[in-house]
Order: C-alpha cells, then sequence, then structure tokens
C-alpha cells in the first residue's frame, strides 16, 4: 500500500465505498460475524481492511520521519481512523480515508497547478535536430549530436544546442533566455544559444558545444532539479505538530471524560485530522518557486524561499554582477599638447582593433567607427601592448614600460592603458567598469525590503571596488580579496545578520555561493559553475531580479504562515463544537475535506503578485 501511487489509493478507497454501498444498500447484506456490539458486515469488513492497511502505511511514515527527529501530526489521522473502526462507525471511517487520500490528490493537483510554469519549459526541450550530412538533411536524436556537426535551423524551429552561424542570417527570440522581448538578429560567426526559436529564414549552424554542456539544457537540468526537491519542506506545518496534537488529544480526552462515551473522543479525532495542515505549506511554497519561475527565477528548493524572506544580509560580488563586465572609457589624459583628446583615442583605438584582448575590445566598441582608421605594420607582443602605423605615424598601447620604457611611474589607480607616437610618450586612457544601471535602484530597493546590511566582495583593487560601492550606494567594501577570503567574510557574519545571501556570476564565485545560506547565480550568461552551485538562478541579465526574488519570498511565506495558523484555528474550532456532540463522526469527515479546499485555495495565493511595498516600491 506503501507503494501505490496517491491517486491510486484515491481510486481504492472510492471503489470500496461504492461496493460497500451496494452492499448495504442494494443487496441489504446481513452481518457474516460480530464482536461485542459490533456487527461486521461485507461492507464494513471492506472498509474496515483498507482502514487497517492505510494506518499502518502512514505508521511507517510516521515511524520513518521520526527516526531523523521530526515529529509530524499524522498520529491525528492514524488515531481518528483507529478509532472509528473501535466505534464502529464504518461510513464516518471511509469518509475520514476519503479525506487523507482525497487531500492528497487535492494538493497534486494544486501542485501542477502551482508548477505549470516550471513544465512549460521542460515540455519545450528541443529532443530532434536536423543534422547536415554531405548536404542531405538527417533527423538525429539531440544528444547525438557532437561538436563540430553542422544543423540546419528551420523558420519557427527552437536551437537544439549552442553553436556558431557558419551560413544565413535570421532574427532570433531568445525571451525565454534572456528577458529580451524583440527578436535578436544573427548573422554568420554570430553565437546561438539553444532554447532561441528562429525567425522567418532557415540557417546553418556549427555545434561549439555537447547538448548536455549548452544554455537550455542547463536551465533544464537546474528546473528538474527544482522539481525533485519539494518533498523536502512538505512537512513545514509540522513546526506546530507537537502543540496542535496535544490541544487536540485534549480536547477528544476531556470530551470522552465528561460524556464518558468513547464515540466523543472518536467525533474529535474526526476533525483533529492534520490533512490541512500538511497541504497548507506544500502548496503555497510550490506556488511561490512557479511565481519565481513565471519572473524568470529558477529557486530549487523550498528552503531557499524561506531562507530568502528572512534574510538580513546580502553580498554581492562586483564585476559582472554590479557591473556589466564590460569596460568603458573613463578618462583621456593627454601629455603631448600637440594630440587632443579625441586623437588619442583614435589612433589607441585604430592599433588596438584587431586584439582579442578584453581591454583592446572595450576601448575599440567605445569609440566612434569613424576615429578608427587602417593600421599597418601590426605587431603585438604578449602581455605587454600592440604597435602598428596609423596615418604615417607609428604607435604604441600598452603597458607604461613597453611604450616609454625610460618614463617616470605613473599614480593611475584606475584600469589604464598607454599610448606613445613616434617614440614619445602621449598619454594615457583609463577604463572602469560599466555599472548596471538597475544596481543603485537594486540596494536602496533592498534596505527598504529589510536588509541589514549590504556588502561587496570583490577580488579587484581598493580603489577601484571603493569607486564602483560608491555609485551603487554600498558602504561595505572588501576588496582585493581570493575566493577563499571572500568565504571567510560570509562565514563571518555574525548569527544576528543571517541569513546571508550572495549573488555571483563567474566561476571563482562558486565557492561563496555555497558558503552562504542562499547563493544567487547571474545565469543569463551561461556562468555554468556559478549556477550550479547557487540555491536560486536568475535567468535573465538584470540584477534586480534579487529585489523580486525576496519580494516573492516573503510574500510566498506570509501565504504560507497565514494558511497553516488558519486551518490550525478552524479545525480547533471545530473540534470544540464536535466537543458538544452536534457533529457526527461523518458529518466532521466531510467538514475536514470543506476545510481541505480553503487551504489549497489560500496557498494558490502565492502566485498573486506581492504588494509594492513587499516588492520594496516606493509608497505614491
Amino acid at each position: 500500500m506503501k507503494n501505490l501511487k496517491r491517486q491510486w489509493k484515491f481510486i481504492v478507497v472510492l471503489i470500496a465505498g461504492a461496493v460497500g454501498l451496494i452492499s448495504q444498500f442494494a443487496l441489504h447484506s446481513k452481518s457474516l460475524f460480530s464482536i461485542g456490539n459490533l456487527q461486521f458486515p461485507v461492507h464494513a469488513i471492506i472498509i474496515d481492511i483498507i482502514g487497517i492497511l492505510m494506518a499502518i502505511s502512514l505508521l511507517l511514515e510516521i515511524f520513518h520521519d521520526w527516526k531523523p527527529g521530526r515529529y509530524g501530526v499524522d498520529i491525528l489521522a492514524v488515531i481518528a481512523v483507529v478509532s472509528t473502526i473501535l466505534i464502529g462507525d464504518v461510513w464516518a471511517e471511509w469518509m475520514i480515508l476519503v479525506m487523507m487520500t482525497g487531500g492528497e490528490t487535492l494538493e497534486d493537483y494544486a501542485t501542477g497547478q502551482a508548477n505549470k510554469e516550471l513544465r512549460a519549459l521542460l515540455d519545450k526541450t528541443p529532443r530532434i535536430a536536423n543534422k547536415l550530412v554531405d548536404g542531405k538533411i538527417t533527423e538525429v536524436k539531440v544528444d547525438d549530436l557532437q561538436v563540430g556537426d553542422t544543423v540546419l535551423i528551420k523558420p519557427g524551429q527552437q536551437v537544439p544546442v549552442d553553436g556558431q552561424i557558419v551560413k544565413g542570417t535570421s532574427s532570433f527570440d531568445q525571451s525565454s533566455l534572456t528577458g529580451e522581448s524583440v527578436p535578436v538578429t544573427k548573422n554568420p560567426g554570430d553565437d546561438l544559444m539553444s532554447g532561441s526559436v528562429n525567425g522567418d529564414v532557415a540557417v546553418e549552424m556549427k555545434l561549439t558545444k555537447a547538448a548536455k554542456d549548452s544554455e537550455y539544457q542547463s536551465i533544464v537540468a537546474l528546473v528538474k532539479s527544482s522539481q525533485a526537491q519539494p518533498a523536502k519542506f512538505v512537512k513545514m506545518a509540522d513546526r506546530y505538530a507537537i502543540p496542535f496534537t496535544v490541544i487536540s488529544l485534549i480536547i477528544g480526552g476531556v470530551a470522552w471524560a465528561v460524556s464518558g462515551d468513547a464515540t466523543r473522543f472518536a467525533e474529535v479525532m474526526v476533525v483533529a485530522s492534520p490533512c490541512p495542515l500538511l497541504i497548507a505549506a506544500p502548496v503555497a511554497l510550490v506556488s511561490g518557486m512557479s511565481s519565481m519561475s513565471a519572473h524568470h527565477i529558477i529557486v530549487k528548493s523550498g528552503p531557499t524561499l524561506e531562507k530568502l524572506a528572512r534574510a538580513k544580509t546580502f553580498a554581492f560580488d562586483k564585476t559582472g554582477t554590479l557591473t556589466e563586465n564590460q569596460l568603458i572609457v573613463d578618462q583621456v589624459v593627454t601629455d603631448d599638447k600637440s594630440f587632443d583628446q579625441k586623437e588619442l583615442q583614435s589612433l589607441a583605438a585604430s592599433v588596438e582593433q584587431q586584439s582579442s584582448h578584453v581591454i583592446a575590445s572595450s576601448l575599440v566598441k567605445a569609440t566612434d567607427k569613424d576615429l578608427i582608421h587602417p593600421v599597418t605594420n601590426l605587431k603585438e607582443t604578449t602581455a605587454q601592448g600592440v604597435e602598428g602605423d596609423v596615418d604615417g605615424k607609428h604607435v604604441k598601447v600598452g603597458k607604461l614600460s613597453f611604450v616609454a620604457p625610460g618614463h617616470e611611474k605613473l599614480n593611475v589607480t584606475s584600469t589604464a592603458v598607454y599610448v606613445s607616437v613616434d617614440g614619445k610618450f602621449a598619454g594615457y586612457i583609463t577604463l572602469k567598469d560599466k555599472m548596471r544601471p538597475e544596481s543603485p535602484k537594486t540596494i536602496e530597493r533592498l534596505r527598504r525590503q529589510g536588509a541589514e546590511d549590504i556588502m561587496m566582495l570583490t577580488g579587484d583593487h581598493k580603489q577601484v571596488a571603493e569607486k564602483v560601492a560608491k555609485e551603487a550606494g554600498i558602504t561595505d567594501v572588501r576588496s582585493e580579496l581570493l575566493p577563499s577570503q571572500k568565504i571567510q567574510a560570509i562565514k563571518d557574519v555574525p548569527k544576528h545578520l543571517r541569513p546571508v545571501v550572495i549573488t555571483g556570476d563567474g566561476v571563482n564565485d562558486a565557492p561563496s555561493l555555497t558558503a552562504a545560506d542562499v547563493g544567487i547565480a547571474m545565469g543569463a550568461k551561461g556562468a555554468t559553475a556559478a549556477s550550479e552551485s547557487a540555491d536560486a538562478v536568475i535567468m535573465v541579465n538584470d540584477i534586480s531580479k534579487v529585489n523580486d526574488a525576496v519580494a516573492i519570498s516573503k510574500h510566498t511565506m506570509k501565504v504560507a504562515n497565514i494558511d497553516v495558523l488558519t486551518a490550525i484555528g478552524v479545525v480547533i474550532i471545530i473540534e470544540l463544537i464536535a466537543f458538544t456532540g452536534v457533529i457526527p463522526a461523518f458529518w466532521g469527515a466531510i467538514l475536514q475535506e470543506v476545510v481541505d479546499m480553503i487551504t489549497i485555495s489560500l496557498g494558490l495565493l502565492a502566485k498573486t503578485k506581492p504588494s509594492d511595498k513587499q516588492f520594496g516600491l516606493e509608497e505614491k
């Protein structure tokens, strides 16, 4: 019985009830035997056997939970079943079994509804690809594709794996991956992310990653992980288990003592069945996880929601998290009056245009295309710089020791490239991290949502870190940290400022994400190591989603707690009414079904949008 699925248990109970009704009211079956005053006709025997098996199954589950130290309220359900068997109230016993198995089935249904967005992502997973072999199309399984294979992406088809366009130009809908509402045009040489949807033109793509390592499959793996977790938090109501169980047993015991009738005890135990409490928390929490998914945030487990709702300290990595991991020109400083700032940047960018170094590409990107001129006699010296001829001038760009070996050391605290023209030092260009436009607002909103400490943890230089922190609105700055020192900084957060949430994006952030109470990864750019180590993953390139995650968590936990307490309150009121004897056991069981429905409905409210105040928005 224990291994039967929940819906099959429910079906078996319904069939037993149907057989019992036919036996008692159609066939008028007589008692086969009796024990004392109790009669045992066919329908009573069938329902009692099922009731005993259900009670044994539940007792085994209770024992399994007790071994690791968890104490639930399931014992009340067992007492209710046994009580109705002992007093011979067969149909009340059957209603309790309907309530137990039906409540579980309703919970599954509600969980399925709440989990709809997560399932939709799994359903869209590409499984078949059009592989090109000698110009012919062959349908193959996505998992069988190998790096270097060429596939055809037809109009309207989903990109099956990560790759690079080799032929054709088309627009691609990347909204499920990046949240971008406008399709992005992709040309030969551009990268394609699996999960993107092709527009109107067929393109040929060469695979750069295997299916298991591709972007969309990584997201799907995270979703599957989140779906596997709910069983860990369905017992949230167990924190109320002992007091609720004691109160219910006292009410039932006093009712028995006052009336002198064991039936009264059974009537109280029937309405004391804990199904509403067991349903309340998981429905609310899975609804919250569904809401997260709708906001492009994948949460791997229920406890993550609980911790996010109580978080007091937030830590952020700098590069790629608070900033866009893109350098922009900060200052252009000339040392020779024969060059103005515009010309100096033009010469430097022209020489750097063929370099793949991040600083070079950032400088070129930040320079007007009209200012970038052809370069000849280009030569690159590894780890030093580049040189070449631009408009008849020999230009060197790179480290100071490379462009002007004899020049005195300059006190430049930012990232910089130095420039010399025809052997003479001409000046330097500093670059800085480009702040995400939403970062300052994110920090401000987190404070409104109750954050007591916000810090920045980075391996960058102190002056650079402090400059970024000031712009973001962060006062607690920890710079020049190694990954191990980031972990120590998290561990050193005092107990009264926990839970600690850290947000990062790179491979070097993975250990810190694991060490924090909640690790959030910025996964839009495919930061696989960080995503795998995190408890939650933001699937769009928007750090303000950290605020959304906190707001949704607070809203979810508020709904969950209200739901559990409401269920307890209603059940205890019904117990007190049953104490008087005015609610027969059969009708008490029906009332419990009504309470189950109320509980599920309240739990689904976690899918609703949190208030502006919970989002940390200013009141208008």
